[in-house]
């Protein structure tokens, strides 16, 4: 259509869909069949909040606090349809389940370049 873009993603993992000028819109789907999850590391973005709607199934945020280093590991479940803002500087990784799909929304040129990795002493086991 004429000045609408329709976009989808089912494959698993991390995939952006829309890039416009300072902001970025993704897609992050869980896998299909059920995988141990452990999580080694947490990352934070120094540039950026980042947005979190969970569409279906489950997913965790795993959020370490805002100090130089993460600090304990606090553990909360997305509820479906509402928007979990990770302010920039936060520690922070996600852990979706099988099926699960998120919506991300976050500027245009996080990265790299723009965000700080951590790997953790002990992992976290879901």
């Amino acid at each position: 259509m004429n000045g609408l873009e329709i976009s989808s993603y089912e494959d698993k993992g991390y995939k952006p869909l829309v890039d416009f000028e300072s902001w970025r819109v993704a897609l992050i789907n869980g896998a299909a069949a059920y995988e141990p999850v452990k999580i080694s590391a947490l990352s934070c973005h120094c540039e950026t909040d980042e947005i979190f709607v969970l569409l279906k199934g489950s997913c965790m945020l795993l959020i370490g606090g805002k100090d130089e280093k993460p600090g304990p590991v606090e553990k909360v479940w997305l509820q479906e349809g509402l928007l979990y803002n990770v302010k920039r500087g936060t520690w922070h990784n996600e852990c979706l389940m099988p099926g699960a799909k998120v919506l991300i929304v976050e500027n245009s040129d996080t990265g790299r370049a723009n965000s700080k990795d951590y790997k953790l002493a002990e992992p976290v086991v879901l």
